[in-house]
Order: C-alpha cells, then sequence, then structure tokens
C-alpha cells in the first residue's frame, strides 16, 4: 500500500514502526526539515520536504497529486486535524470532511453541537457584542478556539476584565470566551472504531493545564473504572459523530460530582498520556490508531502492569533565558515506591522557550505507578507540591 503520512510529531512518540511495515509498504513522510530530521536514518522511506516557513497542508498539496496512487493519508497531530482532511479530498481519498473534523477541533464549533444534547457544557461566547454583558459573572476564560497545551489560555476575575482582553488581541476571531467551571479536571483516552470506545481509561489531572502556561506543574494519573465517565465519554463522541481514531477527551467534575464537557481531540492525548496508557491496558493508541485508519492488522498488545499509572512534567518555557536553571525535588519522591522513571535535561541544555510537554524537552519529568491509584495521586501531589527551581550553580 502507498501511504502519505504528515509526520508533524515526534516519530518517538508516534512509534509508526509499530503498526507499519516500512518494507511491506510504500511510505512516504511529508514534514518540515526538522521534523523529518528525527526520522530513523535508516528507515526505508521516502521524505517529502516542506521549506520552512511555507504553510504545510498547501506545501504538502503542492507537491502531491491524485494520480501519485496514495491509498491512505495518516496525521496523529492535532496540528494535522485540518490538514489530512484538505490533503485526503486532494488526493480523492475517502475521509471526514474538514468541516466534520472542525467539531473535535474547533472549540467553539464542538460546543455548539453539543449544545442541543443532554451534556452539560460551560457557557461560551464567540464573540460579545459591542455594549452587551456576557451571560454569565465572574470569573471568566479567555482562551484560542484552536490549539494544545493550554497555549494562550488566560483566566480573568471578572467578565468585563475578559472582554477588555478579547477586544485588545490582535486576532479575536481566532478565541472565545467561556464561563470558569470550578471542580476538578478529568480526561478520558480510548480508541473508537465504528463510533464504540474501546480501551478507555479516565485519569485525573494534578494542577489544572492551564496553570501550565505560567508554570505550574502538570500531571495527571489513572483512575479505576467508572461507568459515568465512560458513558459520559461515550455520549460526548456519539453527539460529534467521531467514529473511529483516538480521543482525548477533557471534562469537569464539579464539587458535586457533575460532569461538565471541556473539549475534545480526535487523537492521542499528549505528555505521558501514551505511555501510561500503554502500560495499564497493553494497548499503544497511536499503532492501533494507524491500523485502524489503514485496515491494517492491529499490534500485539502489551501485557498490562496491573498498576495505575501516571505521569508530571515540571515546565522550563518560563524560567529566564540564557541562564541554567534546574528543577529538583527531595530525595525521599525520586525515591518513592511510586517512582518509576525520573527524566531530567542533561547538564548545560535549556529547555525550549515554547510550552511543551515532551519529557525529553522540560527540565524535569516522572512516571509514577501503583497498584492504590489514591496512594498514586496522593504521591504525585506532593511532587508537584515539593519541586523547586534553583540555578544550575546553586545545584552542582
Amino acid at each position: 500500500m502507498k501511504i502519505l503520512v504528515l509526520h508533524q510529531l515526534p516519530y518517538r512518540k508516534a512509534g509508526y514502526d509499530r503498526a507499519l511495515d516500512h518494507r511491506r509498504h510504500q511510505v512516504t513522510y511529508a514534514g518540515h526539515p526538522d521534523r523529518l530530521a528525527d526520522l530513523p536514518a535508516d528507515l526505508p522511506a521516502r521524505r517529502l520536504e516542506i521549506p520552512p516557513g511555507e504553510d504545510f497542508t498547501a506545501g504538502v498539496i503542492a507537491r502531491t497529486a491524485p494520480g501519485d496512487g496514495y491509498r491512505q493519508v495518516v496525521s496523529l497531530s492535532e496540528f494535522g486535524v485540518l490538514a489530512v482532511s484538505r490533503v485526503r479530498a486532494h488526493l480523492g481519498l475517502p475521509g471526514p470532511s474538514p468541516q466534520e473534523a472542525e467539531r473535535a477541533h474547533d472549540k467553539v464549533r464542538m460546543k455548539q453541537v453539543l449544545a442541543g444534547s443532554a451534556i452539560r457544557v460551560p457557557r461560551f461566547v464567540p464573540a460579545p457584542e459591542q455594549g452587551t454583558l456576557l451571560p454569565w459573572s465572574g470569573r471568566t476564560v479567555l482562551k484560542p478556539r484552536r490549539g494544545t497545551c493550554s497555549e494562550g489560555v488566560t483566566v480573568h476575575a471578572t467578565t468585563r476584565g475578559a472582554v477588555a482582553a478579547f477586544r485588545a488581541l490582535e486576532r479575536p476571531e481566532d478565541f472565545e470566551l467561556e464561563e470558569y467551571v470550578e471542580g476538578d479536571i478529568l480526561h478520558t483516552d480510548a480508541l473508537v472504531r465504528d463510533g464504540a470506545l474501546e480501551h478507555a481509561v479516565t485519569s485525573r489531572y494534578v494542577n489544572k493545564p492551564a496553570d501550565y502556561a505560567t508554570g505550574s506543574p502538570l500531571g495527571s494519573h489513572q483512575l479505576p473504572f467508572d461507568p459515568r465517565h465512560h458513558a459520559f465519554a461515550r455520549d460526548v463522541v456519539r453527539a460529534l459523530g467521531i467514529t473511529s481514531g483516538s480521543i482525548h477527551l477533557e471534562f469537569f467534575e464539579t464539587p458535586r460530582r457533575e460532569l461538565v464537557f471541556l473539549e475534545i481531540a480526535n487523537r492521542m492525548g499528549g505528555a505521558g498520556v501514551v505511555d501510561a496508557h500503554l502500560r495499564h491496558t497493553g494497548i499503544h493508541l497511536p499503532s492501533h490508531e494507524i491500523a485502524l485508519t489503514l485496515g491494517l492488522p492491529r499490534p500485539t498488545p502489551d501485557t498490562p502492569t496491573g498498576r495505575y499509572h501516571g505521569w508530571l512534567v515540571f515546565p522550563g518555557h518560563h524560567l529566564p533565558r540564557g541562564r541554567g536553571h534546574t528543577v529538583t525535588l527531595p530525595a525521599h519522591l525520586l525515591r518513592h515506591p511510586c517512582a518509576d522513571r525520573v527524566h531530567t535535561l542533561p547538564a548545560g541544555t535549556a529547555p525550549p522557550a515554547h510550552i511543551t510537554y515532551q519529557e525529553w524537552l522540560v527540565p524535569l519529568a516522572l512516571e509514577a505507578s501503583h497498584p492504590d491509584p489514591c496512594v498514586l495521586g496522593a504521591y504525585l501531589r506532593a511532587c508537584a507540591d515539593a519541586a523547586a527551581v534553583r540555578r544550575a550553580q546553586d545545584v552542582a
């Protein structure tokens, strides 16, 4: 089979080789030079380079044609959601239209669709009209309609302050306003096949994703199966018409235990989600998604550990540039029975200035597990509270 991969994720995260026999199939990876550079040098696949600065989707379309013989297009990235639908249409291949893909990509569109269902969504306004009040009061979230890692998300104490910030934006049409919902944030990760959930696991965040952008650590830990969580995820998937692929659904659980939709992506979760899911269920989400997309046999599952798994990442994008910093934890937490793996940056390596969850790019990342999810959650919260930033010379 001739396959076009829109390569926008690190190769080590995607795990294409788990699902694809590169010697049996004709695989082309399309990407910008920095992304193609992370492909194994000996990978038997064609590279289709899109020059730096050129629009990725337009670049792929300009360099491909229906007569090229591609039978499928694969994308695992949030940034490829619309690209893959446009490229498929260009090549004459079946798949969701851009309008259908927007239901799991545009944060306004997904709430508009769900507003007609029994699923509770936060009140929201795509663009406030001049001279009118928002239909709620108090804390208000200003967030991009698209994107990942909570980049660009801000929380304002009043609706007036949020509206003023909205009007000051250079491109306000790319943002929305949303009421603040009090409660924990959970995420469900699963595969969808023919509209049905498979291998669904729900986790509870440690801290909130929006706080990661301002320098707080972020993590999550898996929870025991709860039929309420499963039914909520199932109903969201049905209402949005998601029929295949991975999903990463985020939702609130309020102090009164009400479940409230936050957002969903029709792709795998970031940070440590894929590895935690693999160890808990034996299912590697991206490779199983690739196999489902291509109609290939699914990879043999790994053996589940029988434990609940979690992760925690400590951001580095907010640290002063040009200075050596490291993130430290007390020794007893690093030696704790829950601690499975600890990732740190090599000495002298500065974290990138942009927001990232990748464990090899942040100052400190943890993978943890325990047979008791309560013990695991308490451990990760203790780590998040105990983290300290030190100048490199102070910890040398």
